[in-house]
Parts: C-alpha cells; structure tokens; sequence
C-alpha cells in the first residue's frame, strides 16, 4: 500500500491553471499531487546564431529549483555561479520534447524560451515540467495567430520506478528517493514515443518491468493530454 493511498497505476492529481503570469505570452502553474512548477513561454523575434538565415525556429528551456521547494534550503545556482549536471540534463530534457511537437519552419525564425521554476517539489519535477510547458508554449503560440499553427503535437511525460519489487506510477518524493528503479516516459499525443529515461538505481530491472511502466505510463499520459487539450483546444 502506497503511504498516499493511491493504486499502483494511479496518477496523482494534475491541475493546470493557464495564464497565471500576468506578462509572459504564455503562461500556467502545474501541480502534480505537491509538485508545482511554474511555466511561462517567451516569444522572441531572433534566433540562435546558428539558425540566422535558416528561416527556422528554436525552442529551448530553463529550469531551476526555487530555494525552498524543498525540504532543507537549496542553494540558488546563481550564487554558486554555475548550474548543476543535472540542471543542465533536465532543461535539455525539456527543450527536446517540446520540439517534437512543433513544425520548427511553420515557427519562422523566432525563438521560443521557456522557464520552468519549481516552486514545490514533491517528486516528479521534470515530467511536470514537460506538461506545463507544453501548454505554456500552446497559449504563447495561440495568441501569435499564426497562418499555419506551429504547434503539431500535444506533449507530456510521466514518471515511474520500482519500489519494494513493484512497479508504481508517478512516483513522489518518498517513492523516489527508495527507488531501485527510476524512469521517465516522455510521449506525443500521436502516440509515439520522445524519449524513455530509465536507471537501475539500486538494482536491474527486466523487460517485464519496463513494459509495465511502459504501459502505466501511456494510460496516465493520455490521461494528462486530455487536461491539455481542455486548456488549449477549449
């Protein structure tokens, strides 16, 4: 019995509220269960030295742990003056995933930024991430009005784990932090597949596992496409 009382294959209550900041073009807070996470897109007019000329967009993501999101104070990383490996793996995470849902050309050269800045974490913070910028990044793109919509794809991802032998979906901090196996499943509304994350933190896992949290993970992601489209198709 999990200490939350939910099922193995149960996701956590997800709420999204869209426009929550007041300036950004884009803009919601997500809460998974005690995860929240603000997401905010930004709409800019260049792009990337890279892809001048390329009459292509970008999108890319920041992400970033608020000090007390967490039990004992985290540290900014401002102040350190260098972000985190981890930091960095998730923000690229993000930016990835949000690519697969978005016809870069139809973008035309204009960058997409969004920042993600959990405000509470309880396990679970990339992959809320990933839903609230999708839809941040959704609204953004709604409100530019664009001849051909850039956006393709509904995005979301899921975490899942072993725990005590059992595969658990959406696991908390609790969860996670025993976890002997962690994975994220990050999945288009087409049903394809981004990107599968998955360690054996303390011990192997077999392919029945991993199907079972494949399988969980698919169910409560298409669960969480429908919150989407309710935002941004509504």
């Amino acid at each position: 019995m999990r200490i939350s009382g939910r099922a193995n294959n149960e996701l956590r209550k997800v709420k999204i509220i869209p426009d929550f900041l007041d300036h950004a073009e884009g803009s919601c807070l997500i809460s998974f269960g005690n995860t929240k996470v603000i997401c905010a897109a930004t709409v800019e007019n260049k792009v990337p030295p890279f892809l001048k000329g390329s009459r292509t967009g970008w999108i890319s993501a920041e992400y970033s742990l608020l000090p007390r999101s967490t039990n004992v104070r985290t540290e900014r990383e401002a102040v350190k003056g260098r972000q985190t490996g981890r930091t960095h793996e998730i923000q690229r995470l993000i930016g990835r995933s949000l690519r697969t849902a978005v016809s870069l050309e139809d973008l035309g050269e204009r960058q997409i930024k969004i920042d993600c800045d959990v405000i509470q974490a309880d396990g679970g913070t990339r992959t809320a991430s990933i839903c609230g910028a999708c839809v941040a990044m959704g609204l953004a793109i709604k409100k530019m009005r664009f001849k051909h919509n850039p956006l393709k794809n509904l995005v979301a991802a899921v975490s899942c784990g072993v725990v005590d032998g059992s595969v658990l979906l959406d696991l908390d901090f609790s969860e996670d932090s025993k976890a002997e196996v962690d994975a994220n499943f990050v999945m288009v509304d087409t049903g394809g597949l981004v990107e599968i994350q998955a360690t054996g933190e303390k011990s192997t896992f077999n392919s029945k596992q991993l199907s079972e949290m494949m399988e969980f993970s698919r169910i409560a992601i298409e669960q969480i496409f429908e919150i989407q489209k309710e935002i941004l198709l509504g």
